[in-house]
């Protein structure tokens, strides 16, 4: 980590984290047992905040291909915590400064980064030379540069990598993508996302210290705006032009509270994205040459609900998205199914988010894009 010592670290964590309190409807006795079946994957969780704790702990009690193997956390409490709740051998417990030591643990098979913007480049290279497969949680890294750095370290360890894009795996966004491709409604002329919540908690949570986060809102929601302007046209944008401003400018001081931009694609398709950490926003509006398609809500975790200008209703059961992503990440491992998510797909993100602060920066200049099929994955 640049300039911030773990200590400090663990510090502006926890101060800054809602929900990291374990739901009791999770339950106790699960995670590892030696029963496990071995066609599954060991997964270990770095980092034990909110959406380990919320989301991915539990998930991973009903996923099929995977499960949860270990733990990486700098907090005495929580690692005594989730050994009990998890039933988590101590040989599966590691801190950030033994965390390389887990080259030797032959349980565990991917590491899955969940901390901070700014560690994630660090600890996914960490795990990639320790010979594990990573998920590195959204966005990507801080930089196009880090991007890279991950993707090399992969590369050159032979494991793989995925990006944490729940919402590729989500049915609803798949739907969209067929309706994309088979073209029910002829060509898609106009794309539109909104992904965003009011941020009322402590002004000093790491998303909004900029040395953690790499930035405000755009980091954190905007990249789900981004992507499902992409999938809702099927093309990567050509290019870009964004606008931001706050309205409270005393509670984000370090990071952006609001953007929205405007995206060209080929043939002359337009693309809008809003995102914000002071409005409620979740939703993906895609026009067709003769008719439309709307997810409303299209980014949280469910249940999403969806509809057509026909009227039509687009639902599917409820699962969950992360039991999804690592379930999918699993079998592509295993058996060589498409990875929903690939670093290209984060590089490809980053890019983007950078000419969009780059457009900022610049008054609101048009910023042109390289991006070719970067990223582009179509189920």
């Amino acid at each position: 980590m640049k300039n911030i010592s773990r200590r400090s670290f663990n510090t502006k964590l926890s101060k800054g984290l809602a929900g990291t309190a374990f739901l009791s409807s999770v339950g106790l006795g699960y995670g590892f047992s030696p029963e496990k079946e071995k066609k599954k994957l060991g997964i270990a969780l770095v980092g034990l905040g909110g959406y380990s704790t919320g989301q991915l702990a539990p998930a991973l009690q009903d996923t099929e291909h995977c499960y949860l193997a270990g733990i990486v956390t700098g907090t005495p409490a929580k690692e005594k915590l989730w050994v009990e709740q998890y039933n988590i051998p101590k040989k599966n417990v590691y801190n950030y400064e033994n965390f390389d030591s887990i080259a030797k643990n032959k349980n565990i098979d991917i590491v899955y980064v969940v901390l901070p913007n700014s560690m994630h480049a660090e600890f996914s290279i960490r795990a990639a030379k320790a010979g594990k497969h990573v998920i590195c949680e959204k966005p990507m890294a801080v930089s196009v540069k880090e991007c890279d750095a991950i993707m090399n370290a992969c590369n050159d360890a032979g494991v793989k990598l995925s990006v944490g894009y729940r919402m590729q795996s989500d049915p609803y966004t798949n739907e969209i993508k067929r309706m994309v491709k088979e073209k029910p409604f002829g060509d898609v002329h106009y794309v539109s996302s909104d992904a965003g919540y009011i941020s009322r908690g402590n002004p000093d949570q790491w998303r909004l210290d900029h040395a953690l986060s790499g930035g405000g809102a755009l980091m954190n929601m905007g990249v789900y705006s981004i992507q499902s302007n992409i999938y809702g046209t099927g093309q990567n944008p050509i290019s870009v032009a964004a606008q931001e401003f706050s309205s409270r400018p005393e509670y984000f001081k370090d990071t952006d509270e609001t953007i929205t931009a405007q995206m060209n694609f080929p043939d002359g398709v337009v693309g809008n994205l809003f995102t914000s950490h002071n409005a409620n926003a979740n939703r993906l509006f895609v026009s067709f040459e003769k008719g439309w398609a709307e997810l409303n809500p299209c980014h949280s975790y469910g249940p999403l609900s969806g509809r057509t200008s026909e009227g039509k209703e687009i639902k599917f059961p409820h699962q969950s998205q992360q039991k999804l992503q690592m379930d999918d990440f699993a079998k592509h491992i295993m058996m060589g199914t498409i990875n929903y998510a690939p670093g290209e797909m984060g590089k490809r993100d980053m890019i983007i988010v950078e000419a969009i602060y780059k457009s900022i920066k610049e008054g609101g200049k048009t910023i042109s894009l390289d991006l070719g099929d970067m990223g582009i994955v179509r189920a």
